[in-house]
């Protein structure tokens, strides 16, 4: 885990300028664009060179552009926890890079104000070949720090790393695990006025990484400036003032937590949802059943009947399933499973168990399941709909976890954590004070 710090007051990247002091931010960036090439590597063997010549590549193809990203602008103010979120590959390490100084925009400028600790890449800030002891000291000294203040915090950056006797062993024989705590505890321990995070919780035992959470909400509520990229949006909704949503390189959305956390998660949950349709159009997905009824086609509709897959808490939805029967059929049993994009099972309707009894089919039909209020909150989820021959417990049709719809936010979501938002109120009851 890298830990870098610069003992600066006023910097720009990009420009000799300077922001002024006060209530001035201190990140900004401004138009920031960041532009990486891969070249391809020429041939160094009579053998590649042999088996390039029958390749059809343009000299443009030899040579790309990335732009991890685009146009970037925003400020964070002293004292904000910053959170950013986006997919894999959005930019949102790059964005990281650029505000630590390790990385210099393309275009834009980036401004710095403050001394920063950071903790990007894992293991990077480190000699592998020294001790723990001496990269504490190698480490902290580049960071500006001088012997004297490096041995007056060393013990506590031992004590806080839990790392024991293992401090004196080459960090070439670490664990990723004791990478991240020699590295995090190295980095809050210079004092820093911004702190950079990236992913601290994907490596290291559940302990520390309380331990670790525990130390960034006091070095919040003491004024630090934090910046942080997790893919635990519970996490960020809890530790971050704001969040700051990256998309294929370019801001997608700037502001309080709770409303782009809700844009975000919408958005997401859309996605798994057109990736999961085209899996199912696709029919990509485990069918079973002796066939004399078949599954034709499941719907959802709205309280109006238009076919959707995008609903809110508390809103109705019906589950249709068309069917065709082959051959007269006496008493099938209709059905669907219900679960949570995590495998959390919601429920599991059957036509039988409701006292729906729907005789002898035959041809053609359907089957409604009317929902009048949905209370899921907000996710994805997976359908099962099956029609089976419930004297034999065996299926006719049956089309595991084939369809999907997504709850998103509304203004009556009061609640976004768990399964489902229960129709409750609450009520404050003060108790009248002692008399002194």
């Amino acid at each position: 885990m890298v830990a870098v710090c610069f003992s600066v007051k006023i910097c720009l990247v990009g420009s000799e300028e300077m922001i002024e002091t006060g209530e001035s931010p201190v990140i900004r960036f401004e138009g920031v664009s960041k532009r990486f090439t891969f070249t391809r590597e020429k041939s160094q063997s009579i053998l590649e060179i042999l088996l390039s010549a029958f390749r059809r590549k343009s000299a443009a193809a030899q040579d790309r552009d990335l732009w991890a990203l685009r146009d970037v602008s925003f400020d964070i103010l002293p004292g904000q926890c910053v959170g950013i979120v986006g997919r894999n590959g959005s930019g949102k390490s790059t964005a990281l890079k650029l505000a630590a100084r390790i990385l210099r925009p393309t275009n834009g400028r980036v401004w710095i104000r403050g001394r920063v600790g950071a903790l990007l890449e894992l293991g990077a800030g480190f000699h592998p070949d020294l001790t723990g002891r001496e990269n504490i000291y190698l480490n902290a000294s580049l960071l500006g720090l001088s012997q004297a203040d490096i041995d007056e915090c060393f013990a506590q950056i031992v004590e806080f790393s839990e790392l024991g006797d293992f401090i004196e062993m080459p960090v070439k024989h670490y664990s990723s695990g004791m990478y991240m705590r020699l590295g995090f505890s190295v980095a809050i321990h210079i004092k820093p006025d911004i702190l950079i995070v990236d992913e601290i919780l994907a490596v290291g035992d559940q302990a520390f990484q309380a331990k670790c959470i525990d130390r960034i909400y006091d070095m919040r509520d003491k004024g630090t400036t934090i910046v942080m990229v997790s893919h635990n949006l519970n996490i960020l909704r809890s530790l971050c003032s704001h969040l700051l949503w990256i998309d294929h390189g370019a801001l997608r959305m700037w502001g309080p937590t709770e409303e782009v956390a809700a844009q975000y998660m919408a958005y997401a949950y859309e996605q798994e949802a057109r990736q999961a349709e085209s899996t199912a159009e696709s029919g990509a997905f485990k069918r079973w059943g002796s066939g004399e009824v078949e599954i034709t086609a499941v719907r959802f509709l709205n309280s109006e009947g238009k076919e959707t897959n995008t609903f809110t808490t508390d809103e109705a939805m019906t589950i249709e399933l068309a069917y065709t029967a082959h051959q007269p059929i006496k008493s099938p049993e209709f059905g669907f499973d219900i679960l949570r994009q995590d495998g959390a099972h919601v429920s599991r309707p059957n036509s039988v168990l409701s006292g729906l009894n729907v005789g002898t089919v035959m041809g053609s039909g359907k089957v409604c399941y009317h929902i009048d209020r949905l209370p899921l909150l907000p996710a994805k989820y997976r359908v099962t709909a099956a029609i089976y021959n419930g004297r034999h417990q065996s299926a006719y049709d049956h089309h595991d976890q084939a369809y999907t719809f997504r709850i998103v936010p509304s203004e009556s979501t009061h609640e976004l954590y768990g399964l489902v938002q229960l129709p409750a109120t609450w009520e404050f009851q003060p108790e009248a004070p002692v008399p002194m």
